[in-house]
């Protein structure tokens, strides 16, 4: 099943300059490629191309508040980027920080539960700290799961994560609709809104965008350092591209499997912590319009380097946002952003595919 997924630039042969080069160019390609096939696109549904894909790609730029938005977006989008990106260069194929991030945000909302009654006592930030860290616990357990799974009996790790973003929905479900349901909310299948102070300071006035934006950066920072400054990343991307090598040196399959989960189990869990403490204020069945997923998209975009995912990130986020403001202002169906995102992963998977064989060809020719 992992060859229906995105090459991994890594991947790209040889291992040269012009290869990286060309890997890097992929992107842009499939980028430039997805706006062509988008304004035929509008073309055929009866609408200006121009014009349509201002709506979708400029005026969610258009004013501070808009940018707010579209920053906001990007940091479950690239939080769940940076876990999957070191799972990936493991060879690792965990497809689902979208279930990671719906346990971490059940967590992290429990956690906030707990607390957020009359006379708790406790100061905000302590609560939301300790709610950041119940989130990251929660996704490192549900993406515990996939690795004990695969560890004891060789499961697929791609259907195992896959299936547990089921299980995690319906878990979602349940909490909302039985423990940690709000007595006073109509029957709706919703927890009760938090109190102010335990939600995430905002960092732009006029704006939803949080502090945890800030934490994500950090986090960008601090992964790049362990991919690429580390023995443990060093670890990490040995075992994916070079197995044998990986054997003869006396590195841990086993042990990489788990790092490699753990972490992006982690950095989806926050995004979900980050989701319910930030703009939701509440627990939801729709805590994520499929982040998780979308994320693949995104570190692929980012080459599976932490600081490409933040550039991934802001792509994606204008086609979410974009497709929004093409359904209220041009009539379109809200689907349009799925439709644009999917067109960048074929563009993406075809231009990888094209730049790996004619590396091949010319390193055959040579």
């Amino acid at each position: 099943m992992a060859d229906f997924l995105p090459r991994s630039p890594l991947s790209l042969a040889p291992r040269g300059l012009p290869s990286r080069r060309m890997a890097y160019a992929s992107p842009f390609i499939a980028l430039a490629l997805t706006l062509a096939f988008g304004a035929l696109l509008f073309l055929l549904l009866g609408k200006d191309p121009v014009a349509a894909l201002k709506v979708f790609l400029i005026d969610p730029l258009k004013d501070r508040r808009a940018i707010g938005e579209v920053l906001l977006k990007t940091v479950p989008l690239v939080l769940c980027a940076l876990g999957l990106s070191v799972c990936y260069r493991a060879n690792i194929w965990n497809i689902g920080a979208d279930g990671q991030l719906i346990v971490g945000g059940i967590f992290a909302g429990a956690t906030v539960l707990y607390f957020d009654v009359p006379g708790h006592g406790v100061n905000g930030t302590v609560v939301l700290v300790l709610a950041s860290l119940a989130g990251v616990a929660g996704g490192m357990f549900w993406a515990s799961l996939t690795a004990a799974l695969k560890d004891k009996f060789n499961a697929n790790e791609i259907l195992v994560s896959l299936m547990l973003t089921y299980i995690a929905q319906q878990l979602m479900l349940y909490v909302v609709n039985g423990p940690l349901k709000d007595p006073n909310g109509m029957n709706f299948p919703q927890s009760k809104v938090f109190s102010s102070e335990f939600l995430l300071p905002n960092l732009m006035s006029g704006s939803r965008l949080h502090a945890g934006f800030v934490v994500m950066l950090v986090l960008v920072v601090l992964m790049t350092v362990f991919i690429f400054r580390s023995f443990a990343g060093y670890r990490l991307q040995v075992g994916g591209t070079a197995p044998a090598a990986a054997r003869y040196a006396g590195f841990s399959a086993r042990r990489s499997l788990w790092s490699a989960l753990m972490i992006s189990g982690g950095t989806a869990g926050l995004a979900g912590a980050f989701e319910v403490t930030g703009p939701i204020g509440q627990l939801l069945p729709s805590i994520s319009p499929g982040y998780g997923f979308t994320a693949i998209i995104v570190a692929f975009v980012g080459r599976l380097h932490p600081v490409g995912t933040v550039f991934g990130g802001i792509v994606m986020s204008l086609f979410y946002i974009g497709g929004e403001m093409a359904q209220s202002r041009l009539g379109l169906p809200s689907a349009l952003g799925s439709v644009f995102q999917g067109m960048l992963l074929f563009f993406l998977l075809a231009s990888d595919t094209l730049i790996d064989n004619r590396l091949r060809w010319r390193a055959k020719a040579a």
